[in-house]
């Protein structure tokens, strides 16, 4: 009988058509044309996990993945057969074998995401699929202001929604980072584990201090205040992309995925 082996695959998407990742009664999902793709690959049903589970319209560049197989595949194999039975919307970029101890899930240490938008009166023709739109202007410095109050461990439940399954509320908020390039915004958040919507929460509440509405300091007091109806509102999920989460060198994975330090999480 054939050894069965861990595999994780890193997979990228556009999940403007998706509703979002976890398998559930409207489809298509994420996970389920996965599931169905490599299926055909191993000749058995596969049940993956993820790092992160995404919503509905929202992105991946670098999604984990794990799943258990007795088939006899190579890693190109599961990358080239996998893609083959994929629709074009979904990719899978590598694939390793793993340590039966490596979960995508709980072996993270930390999750990046980027949140991209378009900040001009008329709204986006092109690359409207990757990019949220903000018609009243944006003050970069502002925003800027109010992201100290922000950093660190944190009772984030004032930036979750009310259909948050997570235990606890309580996160580390390593890196928010806003940068303008002409009339476009890039958020991006790093943390060690995010709550449902938290950062399109955060995004809507930084806009609410970058159109002067709020002084940057109000961001501390909604914090402060965990209660949601303080916060701003939603992001929309257009602009949303996760980017990666990291994990321990131990597991051997492809550097994009791959932390130096646990203690040090950064960006690929």
């Amino acid at each position: 009988m054939d050894a069965v082996l861990r595999i994780a695959l890193g997979v990228e998407y556009d999940g403007t058509d998706y509703y979002g990742w976890q398998i559930q009664a409207q489809s298509p999902t994420v996970q389920e044309v996965l599931q169905a793709a490599l299926s055909q690959v191993a000749d058995h049903p596969v049940e993956v996990t993820c790092a992160g589970r995404t919503d509905t319209g929202v992105h991946a560049r670098c999604q984990v993945v794990h799943f258990d197989s007795a088939a006899q595949r190579g890693e190109r194999g599961w990358v080239l057969g996998g893609n083959a039975n994929l629709p074009d919307s979904v990719a899978i970029r590598w694939a390793r074998v793993v340590p039966a101890s490596f979960h995508a899930r709980f072996s993270a240490r930390r999750r990046a995401y980027r949140y991209s938008l378009l900040n001009r009166w008329v709204r986006p023709g092109l690359g409207g699929r990757y990019l949220a739109w903000e018609r009243r202007p944006l003050s970069l410095l502002k925003m800027r202001a109010a992201v100290p109050h922000l950093l660190g461990e944190h009772d984030f439940r004032a930036f979750r929604t009310v259909h948050c399954q997570a235990p606890s509320p309580v996160r580390t908020l390593h890196r928010l980072d806003i940068a303008q390039d002409g009339d476009e915004f890039r958020f991006e958040v790093e943390a060690n584990a995010f709550l449902h919507h938290m950062v399109r929460n955060l995004v809507g509440t930084l806009m609410v201090v970058g159109r002067g509405e709020q002084p940057p300091e109000w961001v501390a007091e909604v914090l402060r205040s965990r209660d949601r109806c303080q916060a701003g509102p939603t992001a929309p999920s257009a602009g949303l992309c996760f980017l990666a989460p990291g994990y321990p060198t131990e597991f051997g994975l492809p550097a994009e995925v791959c932390l130096a330090s646990p203690e040090l999480p950064s960006l690929p």
